[in-house]
């Protein structure tokens, strides 16, 4: 397999210089291009994919033939979806390849910060909510007309087993308390399977770094639909309860029509989620720095008044 290229500065000033000349008509951007854009990667590091350009851009390069296959869908779906949101999506001006076989996109860029670097306000969780209920809109069938995947529901079962015992080795590291865990029991769990038939459009990574959240609180936009899939809405209710918070996730999710079923269980896959990937990041499997993964246990645990008033009857699966 031959290797891709790694991008440089100088590669990326070329690429941008000859696009933006292209596709752009505006004089003063014409006339920075014209001295060369300023072109810096967004993350540190090597084996830059995701490069800003001036104020105006942000240029993504897929780094292999999978990542292409997976972006040239995006900006199909991207299109798709775009009508349904109320929040902004990403738009590619010019995309192509940048080294045979792999491509790019050149995309503007939504003004705004992150969600660890902005809170979300109550108005931006009914940005959130509109997010919710804009995906349940777009046609499944469109959707996987494009290519985009089906993916399988989690055994919340499975994933209940596993946090339990990382939670014991997280007790013994003195970070966390074990005993949370015996809020959520193996019954619990049961009465959480995702319901058939409940499958939608998902972002399926909904994490801080993907919600464009500007200073007022309000939800911007969402990055990267590379990853999209039609499955179990109770995936993006966790991923946001781990990039917002529990609380603003359910009552998003509560805001856009959900119940309490996959609003508890994303909160439950959420929470799971987080005590598996702080023990494995104490065990050296996990790379990500360990006070990104504390704010996300935090966020995650965050008690939410939903799990005080809802029961499930024993073994019917039904909510009272």
């Amino acid at each position: 397999m031959t290797q891709a290229p790694t991008p440089t500065a100088d590669t990326v000033r070329r690429l941008v210089r000859t696009l933006l000349k292209d596709s752009l008509e505006d004089r003063a951007d014409k006339a920075d291009i014209a001295a060369g854009p300023e072109v810096r990667p967004v993350a540190e590091g090597g084996g830059h994919s995701t490069w800003w350009v001036g104020t105006r851009h942000v240029l993504r390069l897929a780094p292999d033939r999978e990542a292409s296959l997976r972006q040239r869908r995006e900006l199909r779906l991207r299109d798709l979806i775009r009508p349904h949101l109320r929040v902004a999506v990403p738009a590619s001006v010019a995309h192509g390849e940048w080294a045979p076989g792999l491509t790019y996109t050149l995309d503007t860029r939504i003004t705004g910060g992150t969600a660890d670097a902005h809170d979300v306000s109550a108005v931006g969780e009914d940005d959130l909510a509109g997010l919710f209920a804009g995906l349940r809109e777009v046609p499944v069938r469109q959707a996987q007309t494009l290519g985009v995947p089906r993916a399988a529901p989690r055994s919340l079962g499975a994933l209940r087993r596993m946090a339990v015992r990382c939670a014991e080795r997280l007790g013994t590291a003195d970070e966390f308390d074990p005993a949370r865990m015996a809020q959520f029991t193996a019954p619990a769990a049961a009465q959480l399977v995702a319901q058939r038939g409940t499958a939608v459009l998902i972002h399926h990574h909904l994490g801080s770094e993907h919600l464009v959240v500007g200073a007022d609180g309000r939800v911007r936009g969402v990055l990267d639909w590379t990853g999209a899939a039609v499955g179990d809405p109770a995936e993006d209710i966790a991923g946001l309860a781990v990039a917002v918070g529990s609380p603003a996730a359910v009552r998003a999710a509560t805001l856009a029509g959900y119940g309490a079923r996959p609003c508890l269980r994303g909160l439950w896959l959420a929470r799971c989620d987080t005590v598996i990937r702080l023990a494995d990041r104490l065990e050296g499997r996990d790379g990500d720095p360990l006070p990104l993964l504390r704010a996300q246990l935090r966020r995650a645990w965050e008690t939410i008044m939903l799990e005080r008033v809802t029961e499930f009857r024993n073994g019917t699966g039904e909510e009272p």
